[in-house]
């Protein structure tokens, strides 16, 4: 997200110097890559790159291709195949071993509903959303359609299908990656064409409430800033909970633990991690806190703080099910060693990103699966 955010700022950058911008974006890959599909790099006339297609290996030859998109004011698609040892545009074995299709979109800045500017709409409000880009793989020299519109997960869209016999079907295979939250690459055929479609998942980032606002929340708030999350900080403190001391936070908020549920909103992305270092706030927090859904509530310490807050509850007539403990992590943190107060955020993090993102968490070296789950191309 955070990436999608610079390339935005980019392009207005751009616009307002008057300069032109090419959006290069992988929207299909065969194989595996330090990038999947959905990785953008902006290039502007001057050569200026924002964001990244790869982990450097294709950006020189990208920039080649963009200037000329550029010069032909249309939009083309590139093949570039890592897999072959003999391919001297992107080197010899590189090690990524994928067939990589890279769709090079010039940008109309008159046109509302252009690649950025839809991409502008889809992290403007925290809903999930589907962006089309339709390609020709049969028919690489034409000029390539691109992205062309967006549809929130309330139903609304922008942009046009310029594809309108494919109405239904689009119809039913954005819903499909609803609710599969995963993107996927369809072909659309019958006796008078072939197209292709990246529909791709843009999820909504992740809101990270840190609540406490000691020294140890801003190596926390730095690295979710990093990953591009929303982050707001809690304390009761009117000395701690200062916004001069959490720049990067989009609010800071000073309040008792009762009354902030009802000052931030939440939704399935959204999660707290409790570290006040404050025992009585914590059990006042935990106890709005697992009146929600929130999938993600992180408690600082040790075990045994975990154990007294939760018998304190139960003190009180309230039992906490099976299925909201499932959703409280503590100690918090995956289990790297952490002893410094960065080290700890580090790993505070990383958990919350591989719950999130339905994962273990383990290490890779062990992991016997592939990294990342393709879908194959649909016909």
């Amino acid at each position: 997200m955070k990436e999608l955010r610079e390339i935005i700022n980019g392009y207005d950058t751009a616009k307002n110097a008057g300069k032109d911008c090419v959006l290069a974006t992988i929207v299909h890959l065969e194989g595996s890559s330090y990038r999947r599909p959905g990785a953008r790099m902006l290039v502007l006339e001057d050569g200026l790159m924002v964001g990244a297609i790869s982990g450097g290996c294709l950006e020189g030859d990208a920039l080649v291709k963009a200037l000329l998109t550029f010069s032909e004011k249309k939009s083309r698609i590139v093949t570039y195949d890592t897999s072959d040892e003999d391919d001297a545009t992107v080197g010899v074995q590189l090690g990524c071993e994928g067939v990589i299709q890279v769709l090079f979109e010039y940008i109309n800045a008159n046109d509302s509903n252009n690649p950025v500017e839809l991409l502008r709409k889809s992290i403007s409000t925290r809903q999930a959303a589907a962006l089309v880009t339709y390609y020709d793989l049969s028919n690489k020299r034409t000029n390539q359609t691109g992205a062309c519109l967006l549809q929130l997960e309330d139903g609304s869209s922008y942009g046009t299908n310029p594809f309108p016999q494919l109405d239904s079907s689009l119809q039913n295979d954005i819903a499909d990656v609803f609710l599969s939250k995963t993107s996927r690459f369809i072909q659309y055929s019958n006796d008078e064409y072939i197209t292709h479609a990246f529909i791709e998942y843009l999820e909504v980032p992740i809101s990270l409430v840190i609540v406490g606002a000691g020294n140890d929340a801003i190596p926390v708030m730095h690295l979710a800033e990093i990953l591009g999350w929303e982050v707001r900080i809690v304390d009761g403190r009117k000395t701690h909970a200062k916004q001069d001391r959490f720049i990067s936070a989009c609010q800071v908020l000073v309040s008792k633990p009762e009354a902030v549920l009802e000052q931030i909103k939440i939704d399935s992305r959204t999660c707290f991690v409790l570290m006040t270092h404050n025992f009585l706030y914590d059990l006042q927090m935990l106890k709005a806190l697992i009146q929600t859904s929130i999938p993600y509530i992180g408690v600082l310490g040790p075990k045994k703080k975990l154990t007294k807050l939760l018998n304190e509850l139960k003190e009180e007539g309230i039992e906490v099910s099976e299925e909201v403990l499932s959703r409280i992590y503590g100690p918090i943190g995956l289990d790297i060693g952490a002893e410094t107060p960065e080290e700890i955020a580090a790993s505070i993090i990383a958990e919350i990103q591989a719950v999130f993102a339905e994962r273990k968490g383990g290490m890779l070296k062990w992991k016997k699966e592939t990294i990342h789950t393709n879908r194959p191309l649909a016909d």
